[in-house]
């Protein structure tokens, strides 16, 4: 189409960020540009944040590119999407070009690297451009590629204007991340998309169907919005929210106290109400009359949903349409493809089509003449597949009130039993007092929904109730001839039996998919469609399937509810879509040229005296290098945004597998990096323990930093509740609570100053050479005695191998002075340390440690030897 092809030469001349309205064919649009570098087979291209439905839908199509044009040297799609991928294979791969789709963590740490040069790189693609911010591996990724390689192309996509719409010039602030000065906007009211698809001949016949709600439907739909803004909790934490660091611990008991289910509400009893009733209902006082004056006795409803109705009416009037007037010759196979949102919906229209035209016989039909009976069965009805979806659910019910009715039924006496000790003493009112009783009312009176002692009780259906149900549903003749049986086929005689239906009597029931609705059109190509519930992004998928084959005929039938959260729902989906693209286009008609400064570019003398710090006094040492700072990080913090800053901040990023801490900024301060959750955890398992005495032994200055959430206020007085703190676990580490990554790379660079630069291969020693200790640990030793010393504190891996190369088994080291550890520990070990030896020695587990043995056991392990 016109638009599409306008696009490509877009893209093909100069790079742009690309922002599509959705359905418009975005990834049709992607799998062509990228065919068009594939084909010179002397290319690498790389693919940055697609997801694996994406990358199938790329590397198939490029493969079917590669078929039709027959170019010898395309090489299609190479996902790389895991670690256990080697690095010389990757390497390898690389130097062989190609196109690659990448996770952003495999690629940042092999461009940091070296492993894949970024020189090397043709071009870059991103999809989901809205997601790239400034923290994001993403725009980290394009920063290392633009610094060094300016002559590779770079194209950025989406179909979300919706992030490019909110906050302070967010496409401008969008295009600095993705280093982009172009941008290139084509929303539905594009005059040019609307001239490719408004064509008389490309639009498609839309047949808009507003279905009405029954009323129960309509009081379920009220009583659920009622129920979701009636939540006085989320209103006051809402309010306490920016000052909800600064409350006292009671207050917020008190906030989480207000947080009331919502089945309290009178809503809700609204809500089961009145479903109860759209399924069954009480039969009425006739007929508990002659059912031993129970008046429970239950009647089904089954209340349709109205959807169905009209459903079978379309279908209807297709058939008719498909009689009366013939297909003529074109191109589309007559099938009718039925769209609904997600797969159960899928799975219950198709039980209601194959039995809307089975009628089970029932009481009623006596009564009828036999033109009405005739009629009656002939239309459409979804009274078979409720009945046996409720009969199965009876059978479920009952079986499920009979084991309620086993298992608590000794617990409800006990609880029947119990007595609130506050309720003992208030039999009789205080002297002083007087009782009020108003309306005349029993302050005795016993509460129908309450227990003896006050609580509410809890209701369970009794097997008798699902049982007089049960009844009510019968198996019919009818429901017991569907009944499949099981059988074996040796699918022997099949040309005889079995045969292929013909496209046209087909009836195909899919869910929305994105783009692989595209794929869905292509390959059923139908005539009719019917839209189960409204989706926009599908609508425009249709358009452009019309608009794209002249000689397919679409007839679409669009179904909804009217004045239901369906019908806002939809429309609210396309107002937000319209007013951000409208926002946008605003805002590129007053937005100035996007520079990006290459830090490259910076003039090196000038770069040079930015490094001299001219306010040292007292003796200090004046220091200046040419050389850029550079710190060494742990591959795993790359899921961080704290690299991406460093890097920012023009500071070489080094990835390495360390062992001992997060960050290494020189070769005496080292950090290891927290967030709150991690924190405590850390608490909990000892493990933060373990970290800062591998720091103290390969650092001067070891540091924790504990970074929160930036979006929110905090402060460390929640964590004096704790039974712990910083000071008792490392009384020298050094702890640092940041607020922002920004923050924090901002200190980093401050530390580094007048500090040596780190050593990359001795940060990676760090934490696995064992000395003396290295050989030993080689030969087999008995693991439990091990597992039992390193719970001791103070036992690290690193002074391990020392205490079971020197001493015999546990006992001996339990029975050692702390002065005689000292030399094997190489630190003084600490009266908790010791003592815990002594409780090893008389048999007292350890209860923090995962292992549990008995008294024997720990007998023999302690006695027992190392080896």
């Amino acid at each position: 189409m016109e638009y599409q092809q306008t696009l490509f030469q877009e893209l093909r001349a100069e790079d742009e960020l690309v922002v599509l309205a959705r359905g418009l064919g975005l990834m049709r649009l992607i799998t062509n540009l990228l065919h068009s570098y594939d084909v010179a087979g002397n290319n690498l291209i790389l693919i940055v944040s697609a997801t694996d439905r994406e990358n199938g839908w790329i590397g198939e199509a490029l493969a079917e590119h590669a078929a039709i044009s027959m170019a010898p040297k395309a090489r299609g799609l190479t996902v790389v999407n895991t670690d256990f991928t080697s690095v010389g294979a990757r390497e390898k791969m690389y130097s062989k070009g190609g196109i690659f789709s990448i996770t952003s963590r495999i690629l940042v740490v092999d461009m940091l690297t070296g492993l894949l040069p970024p020189e090397s790189v043709t071009g870059v693609v991103v999809l989901h451009a809205d997601k790239v911010v400034a923290t994001s591996l993403e725009a980290f990724i394009l920063r290392i590629y633009r610094q060094k390689n300016k002559a590779g192309f770079l194209k950025a996509f989406s179909d979300n204007p919706e992030p490019f719409s909110r906050g302070f010039s967010p496409l401008a602030t969008m295009m600095g991340n993705l280093f982009l000065r172009k941008a290139s906007l084509w929303p539905r009211f594009h005059v040019t998309v609307a001239q490719s698809l408004e064509g008389r001949r490309r639009k498609a016949e839309v047949i808009e169907l507003e279905v009405p709600m029954t009323d129960a439907m309509t009081d379920i739909q009220n009583a659920i919005l009622d129920a979701l803004l009636k939540n006085f909790d989320v209103i006051v934490r809402r309010q306490l929210e920016p000052n909800w660091h600064r409350i006292s611990w009671k207050t917020r008991q008190i906030v989480n106290d207000l947080t009331s289910p919502w089945l309290f509400l009178d809503a809700a009893e609204t809500i089961f109400v009145t479903a109860r009733r759209r399924v069954y209902a009480a039969a009425g006082q006739a007929a508990a009359a002659t059912s031993d004056g129970n008046i429970d006795v239950l009647k089904p409803v089954l209340e349709e949903l109205p959807k169905w109705n009209v459903l079978a009416e379309v279908l209807e009037e297709i058939d008719r349409d498909l009689y009366f007037e013939p297909t003529l010759k074109e191109d589309s196979n007559g099938t009718i493809l039925i769209m609904c949102s997600d797969t159960d919906i899928c799975r219950q229209l198709r039980d209601y089509l194959q039995t809307m035209h089975i009628k089970p016989r029932t009481e009623n039909d006596d009564t009828l003449n036999v033109e009405d009976e005739a009629e009656e069965r002939y239309k459409p009805s979804a009274n078979f597949m409720m009945r046996r979806r409720l009969r199965n659910y009876l059978r479920w019910k009952r079986e499920f009130a009979q084991v309620n009715a086993a298992l608590f039924s000794e617990n409800q006496k006990a609880l029947n039993g119990a007595m609130d000790p506050r309720l003992a003493n208030k039999s009789r009112a205080p002297a002083n007092k007087r009782r009020r009783v108003r309306g005349g009312g029993s302050m005795g009176a016993h509460h129908p929904n309450r227990t003896d002692n006050g609580s509410i009780a809890q209701y369970f259906e009794q097997p008798g109730e699902m049982a007089e149900l049960m009844s009510e549903v019968p198996v019919t003749e009818e429901e017991a001839e569907e009944r499949a049986d099981v059988v074996v086929d040796a699918l022997k005689d099949m040309e005889e039996y079995y045969q292929l239906y013909e496209m046209r009597d087909l009836v195909v029931v899919h869910a929305y998919d994105g783009d692989q609705d595209e794929h869905v059109l292509e390959e059923v190509r139908p005539k009719y469609i019917i839209m189960f519930e409204p989706d926009a992004s599908f609508i425009r998928r249709v358009e452009v399937y019309r608009s794209s084959h002249n000689d397919r005929n679409v007839r679409v039938y669009f179904m909804y509810y009217g004045g239901s959260v369906e019908e806002q729902r939809y429309l609210s989906a396309v107002r937000r879509e319209k007013d951000a693209f409208t926002k946008v286009i605003k805002e590129r008609a007053s937005m100035s040229l996007v520079l990006n400064v290459d830090p490259s570019s910076v003039d090196p003398q000038e770069a040079f005296l930015r490094t001299i710090n001219t306010r040292i006094a007292g003796g200090g040492r004046l220091a200046a290098t040419a050389q850029p700072p550079r710190v060494v990080v742990d591959v795993r913090e790359f899921r961080s945004s704290l690299p991406s800053l460093l890097h920012g901040r023009s500071v070489i990023i080094i990835p390495c597998m360390l062992t001992v801490a997060d960050y290494v900024l020189s070769p005496n301060i080292c950090v290891e990096r927290k967030s709150v959750s991690d924190l405590i955890s850390s608490f909990r398992d000892g493990r933060l323990y373990t970290q800062t005495e591998a720091m103290f032994q390969h650092y001067r200055n070891p540091m924790l930093l504990i970074e929160f959430d930036q979006n929110k206020s905090f402060t460390l007085e929640p964590f004096a509740d704790l039974s712990g703190s910083l000071s008792s676990v490392a009384p020298s580490n050094a702890s640092s609570d940041l607020h922002s990554p920004y923050q924090t790379a901002e200190i980093f660079e401050a530390l580094k100053k007048q500090e040596d630069e780190p050593d990359p291969i001795a940060a990676v020693r760090a934490g696995l050479e064992k000395g003396a200790g290295s050989a030993v640990m080689e030969q087999t030793f008995n693991q439990e005695p091990q597992d039992m010393l390193a719970a001791v504190p103070g036992v690290t891996p690193v002074n391990l191998p020392a205490l079971v190369n020197k001493v015999g088994n546990v006992r001996e080291v339990a029975n050692m002075e702390a002065a005689e550890l000292e030399p094997l520990t190489e630190r003084s070990i600490s009266a908790s340390a010791h003592k815990r030896l002594e409780q090893l020695e008389h048999h007292v587990p350890y209860p923090a440690q995962p292992f549990e043995y008995s008294l024997e056991k720990v007998h023999d392990v302690i006695h027992g030897g190392f080896e």
